[in-house]
Formats: structure tokens, sequence, C-alpha cells
């Protein structure tokens, strides 16, 4: 099986269950398919934010009330869809993952649109900025709310295997648009990419982690 081949393989629900920032450093360059209605569209991943767990202020984890119902899907199994509303106006989508027992997920902040780019025109009423954002990424992908816990490796939503990024080609700040844990650099983005959202954001400072998440290993995994 060449390469061309396997970057149309379906990641299997076990590749998510490692920590959360590991994992969103290595969703970078993997691909999101949806077929929605029929209609088929596929963006490579270029930024994503890694979402702890309670330790994690800035998390939907991170809550006096434990579990909800809002929440639940975060705590578990990795490889399901934790999708939420920001705002009560963009849906958001996000991508579960952590070891057995670990609350966290990885939100996608931006695609680059391989294929179905005339759907996604349609969808977001613009041909430019097609899904540089959470919410632009959802409404590019057709994914809604309706799809919440849904298993990461079935159609209409799945996660490919994609081209991995080189580690010399990727960046690392902190996350956008949080109230708590500004410094905390969980955001992991393609450089250079112009389909990155644009945002000022503090350049993260690593020993404001809790450990052990000040130990980043190296590497994509394939």
């Amino acid at each position: 099986m060449n390469d061309a081949t396997l970057s149309d393989v379906t990641l299997s629900r076990g590749w998510f269950a490692r920590r959360v920032d590991v994992l969103a450093r290595d969703l970078l360059g993997r691909s999101v398919r949806t077929t929605i209605e029929g209609e088929r569209v596929v963006g490579r991943i270029v930024e994503t934010e890694a979402y702890l767990g309670p330790e994690d202020p800035a998390s939907h984890a991170s809550t006096a009330s434990g579990i909800t119902t809002r929440n639940r899907p975060m705590f578990g199994p990795a490889g399901y869809a934790y999708i939420y509303r920001s705002y009560g106006i963009h849906w958001c989508l996000n991508l579960v993952g952590g070891r057995s027992g670990e609350a966290g997920a990885v939100l996608i902040r931006a695609l680059r649109i391989v294929e179905g780019a005339e759907v996604v025109i349609r969808r977001r009423g613009r041909d430019a900025h097609l899904a540089d954002g959470p919410g632009r990424v959802c409404q590019a992908l057709g994914v809604t709310g309706a799809l919440q816990s849904h298993d990461l490796t079935e159609p209409p939503l799945e996660i490919l295997r994609g081209h991995p990024i080189p580690d010399d080609a990727v960046h690392r700040t902190g996350r956008v648009g949080v109230g708590s844990a500004v410094s905390w650099p969980l955001r992991f983005l393609v450089a250079d990419s112009p389909d990155t959202s644009r945002a000022r954001v503090h350049p993260g400072e690593v020993t404001a982690l809790p450990e052990p998440f000040r130990d980043f290993p190296n590497g994509p995994h394939r």
C-alpha cells in the first residue's frame, strides 16, 4: 500500500487514546472527511487546540459539577466527537482523546479544504476564508450537534491518516479566546499556512503547564 493510498485510511479509535497535547500536534496534516446528505468534503487540519481535564481551567471538563450532560463526551472513550455550540451561535468540533480515565479533547480550529470546495462555498456563502476558525470549520463540513459522540472511524464524519507534518513546520502558541490559562502553549498550527485563523495570542510558556505536560515528546505518530 503506497503513501497516497495510506493517506485516505481512516485512523483507528485507539490512535486517539494519547495525551491530548500530543494528539493536538499530531492531528496537523491529518484530514477530516464528511459525507453529509451525500455531499463529500475533505479538509486538511492546519490548526488545533488541546483542552485537558479538570486541571485545565479553560476546559469544559473543569467544573465543580464534574461530569455533566454537556461535557460527558470529553471523559471518553477516545476516538469520538465532542461538539458544542459557542455563544449559542457556532458549532465547534472537538475530537476526544486521552488515555483511559482521562478527560480531554482537541478543538479543530482551521482546515485547508482539499475536496468539495464548491459545497463549502455554497454552505459558507463566500469563496474565501472557508474554514479558518472553529465555527467556520463546522459550517464548511456541515457538522452540527446531531453528530455529538459520533464514532470518528465511521461516516459521515471520519478522520483520515493524511500527511503528517514535520516538527520544523509546526508552531506552538497559547490558546485563542480563553479567559483562563492563556499562557498554556496548547495551540498548534502549520507554519506559514494561509488557512489558519488570525488572532493575537500569547506566545506560550511551557513552565505554566501542569506536570506532566511540560515534557513534550516530539515526532508525529504514523
